[in-house]
């Protein structure tokens, strides 16, 4: 039977899509409020800036486990909103079934649309993995245990920040740096091909205003897709995705699914037979945090009698 945490994980992403945006206070509350739910067991550190860019503070919360007895997994969570919304309070709750695991979580705030656009959000993901790796000692991190995952635009994110290489040039700006690269990469239905949805039979607005009126924007789309990072060597990618995904088609998670499988790179497609664009089924949920348990302790990151997701 899942736990109260996975329970919670499952249900409450579920329910917010029925409610009213809130302001950022709430949501800061909600999130203060399942800190100290946790707080027996986790030490929250709350708006750790990692990286300053256009005069802004980009920002992670950490929870780290409080009796650790060694340097800790880290999930590196990066939250979803088309480049242009959402915030790493709204989404706390996707974190929970790494809380459960005993997981270190690194929740991620980025630069969205209305401050920068495009490839601004990217950059400074790579910058959160730079700022992970080079404070491991004083946070307890293990660096050989890294897992990045998101949802939709974070999917994306997610992808982009456990394939881009440092030969890309997207990390210069960063103020920290270390070795890029994960252990492992949990994509939630994100997008894989930026300029597939820039122009079109499948252009999305919100991807066209993260691109703007660059004079280059199809370039820059290029840059930042995962589909242009795929190679031999790169960690192990779970994905998951609806077929009926009005919001990110479908075919882009089955596409980086056969390229990844043409590179010899070990991944899985989790497919939802008429999944929209998150909303899956309670039964559903539980099925995908098992088989994401079960493909984490396949690949040597969890201890396959630890606390499991969905079981």
């Amino acid at each position: 039977m899942p736990s109260r945490l996975i329970l919670l994980a499952i249900v409450m992403p579920a329910v917010a899509f029925l409610l009213v945006p809130v302001s950022a206070s709430a949501q800061l509350s909600q999130s203060a409020a399942w800190a100290s739910y946790l707080d027996n067991e986790y030490r929250v550190v709350p708006d750790v800036t990692y990286h300053v860019a256009n005069n802004v503070e980009n920002k992670v919360d950490l929870y780290l486990p409080q009796n650790a007895s060694g340097p800790t997994p880290v999930y590196m969570y990066i939250h979803g909103g088309g480049w242009r919304g959402g915030s790493k309070e709204r989404y706390f709750l996707r974190a929970l079934p790494y809380l459960e695991m005993g997981w270190a979580v690194v929740n991620v705030q980025y630069r969205l649309r209305h401050v920068s656009r495009a490839p601004a959000a990217v950059e400074d993901c790579l910058c959160a993995l730079h700022w992970v790796k080079s404070n491991a000692e004083e946070y307890n991190f293990d660096t050989s245990r890294i897992v990045v995952g998101g949802n939709s635009a974070g999917g994306h994110l997610s992808l982009t920040t456990g394939m881009i290489p440092s030969s890309s040039g997207l990390d210069l700006g960063c103020e920290v740096k270390d070795e890029l690269g994960v252990a492992a990469i949990i994509n939630w239905y994100g997008i894989t091909d930026v300029g597939d949805l820039v122009q079109g039979e499948n252009e999305k607005s919100y991807a066209v205003e993260w691109m703007g009126s660059l004079s280059d924007r199809l370039d820059v789309a290029r840059r930042v897709s995962p589909l242009s990072y795929v190679r031999e060597g790169l960690p192990p990618i779970f994905t998951i995705h609806g077929t009926a995904d009005p919001t990110v088609p479908y075919r882009h998670a089955v596409r980086l699914h056969d390229a990844l499988t043409e590179a010899g790179v070990s991944n899985e497609l989790h497919t939802v037979p008429g999944g929209l664009h998150g909303r899956f089924t309670r039964d559903e949920m539980e099925t995908i945090y098992a088989q994401i348990h079960h493909f984490l302790a396949r690949h040597g990151l969890i201890d396959v009698a630890a606390t499991t997701e969905g079981e």
